[in-house]
């Protein structure tokens, strides 16, 4: 709702679980519902592999189409609220989960949101954030209403989501976590409010690059399959060679599931594989149970050795041929909705602080502290109305900042070259000075409306 900016159909906000239903919002240029048992038969929608899941599931899945900006570029699939407590041991009717999983396995990105005030990890969830396992590169997380609590109160708040998270997604690399309010209304806190523009301004970033990414995605999808593909033919090869011909089929098929770790490691050693890229020992178990292993195919070495040929030879040459089509097309980002918003004038991100404070002004933005700032040069015993560089590197090492920064400072502040300051140089380095003090970036060459008066080049009049 946040980022299209509109209601959409089938759409319910509120405090409690209220999405009871899947609901993928695409761009249509009406607006209406697709139930869920029309659109696994609609061959124009990527949704036909989910009839699997029966009819419990399909009466509670729907597509919302509406003609909006933002959907343009990307589809949005909104899961419904997790539950906890005592209605987390109703039964949905389908395999929350697997559908999950489902879905985890073919979108871009995966964003996991929590509340400020309600940070506990159901039993569900924790199964939800589980099904995403081996997808972790495409989860984010946002913890919403962060203007409800104060800053005191927002990192504790902020410790124990990092710390509930560890709990639950075990991987030795910190979630991106982005803090916000993301609704259109006043904040009630305003303390953070710089904190959270900074932070929707990266999630924006993150969402907008997406159609960019696409092609790449899907390649990269493509090879894990294939390397997935190639794992369990072997293990299925050798479940096929070990069966008897005759006796003890019931017998040797149990023998076998059991000794499957002990099967995983036989093979990494002998094709040189990775354990990383094997299927959870688990799962693979429950699988095994309702198959036949004499049906099961012998190695095909010919095959084996096409799937190795494409990912040694043919990715790269697809790799290369996706760089020049998206290098000769124009760059695809999200627009519409809330990304309108943050895209130019003056409510921009950035927009009047930091290095562009004053941009818009016709005084120069130094002037109003150039008085305090003289007091200083004066006192630096400047000589023909220019100090050296040693004497302006004793004032500016008061900063405690860095040599990388303030040389940085030193190369936008000496606009003339003549390694010397005059008083309006000095002004300048001190006034970059704060504003890197002041937890700005610096920029990398000096806009035009922080050139000192007296180094700007006149206007050239053409007769």
């Amino acid at each position: 709702r946040y980022l299209l900016e509109q209601d959409f159909p089938g759409m319910r906000i509120g405090p409690e679980p209220t999405t009871d239903s899947f609901i993928a919002v695409m761009y249509g240029d009406s607006e209406g519902n697709i139930p869920g048992n029309a659109l696994v038969v609609d061959p124009k929608k990527p949704f036909r592999k989910l009839g699997r899941f029966g009819n419990a599931f399909l009466n509670r899945f729907m597509c919302s189409q509406l003609p909006n900006q933002v959907l343009k570029s990307i589809s949005i699939i909104d899961s419904p609220g997790i539950l906890s407590g005592e209605k987390q041991r109703i039964s949905r009717g389908y395999d929350f989960c697997q559908v999950l999983q489902w879905f985890a396995e073919r979108v871009d990105r995966i964003i996991l949101l929590f509340d400020a005030h309600k940070l506990d990890i159901s039993d569900e969830f924790s199964e939800a954030i589980k099904s995403f396992r081996g997808q972790d590169d495409k989860i984010r997380v946002v913890l919403n209403k962060a203007d409800q609590v104060d800053t005191q109160q927002l990192m504790r708040v902020y410790g124990a989501l990092m710390w509930s998270l560890g709990k639950v997604i075990n991987t030795p690399e910190v979630l991106r976590v982005y803090i916000g309010s993301f609704w259109a209304h006043p904040l009630r806190n305003t303390e953070n409010r710089r904190l959270f523009e900074a932070e929707a301004q990266d999630l924006f970033r993150d969402i907008q690059s997406l159609p960019q990414k696409a092609a790449v995605r899907k390649l990269n999808d493509l090879i894990k399959r294939a390397r997935l593909a190639k794992v369990h033919a072997y293990i299925i090869s050798y479940l096929k060679k070990e069966m008897p011909s005759v006796f003890g089929k019931e017998n040797k098929k149990k023998e076998l599931i059991n000794r499957l770790p002990e099967i995983y490691i036989q093979l990494q050693r002998e094709y040189h594989i990775s354990a990383g890229d094997f299927p959870e020992v688990k799962k693979m178990q429950e699988l095994l149970e309702t198959c036949d292993f004499t049906k099961f195919h012998s190695l095909k070495p010919k095959l084996i050795e096409a799937v190795d040929n494409m990912l040694a030879n043919k990715i790269a040459s697809l790799m290369s041929l996706i760089s020049q089509e998206e290098s000769n097309m124009p760059t695809e980002i999200v627009q519409g909705g809330a990304f309108d918003g943050t895209m130019a004038g003056p409510f921009g991100h950035g927009y009047g602080e930091g290095a562009k404070e004053g941009a818009d002004e016709d005084e120069w933005v130094v002037a109003k502290d150039k008085p305090a700032y003289d007091e200083i040069f004066y006192t630096l015993s400047p000589i023909n109305g220019k100090i050296s560089g040693i004497s302006a590197k004793k004032e500016m090492v008061t900063s405690k900042l860095p040599n990388s920064v303030l040389g940085k400072i030193w190369k936008l502040s000496d606009c003339d070259g003549d390694g010397m300051l005059d008083d309006e140089e000095f002004a300048l380095a001190k006034h970059l000075i704060k504003i890197k003090l002041d937890g700005y970036e610096l920029p990398g060459t000096l806009p035009s409306h922080l050139v000192p008066p007296s180094h700007r080049k006149p206007f050239q009049t053409v007769e």
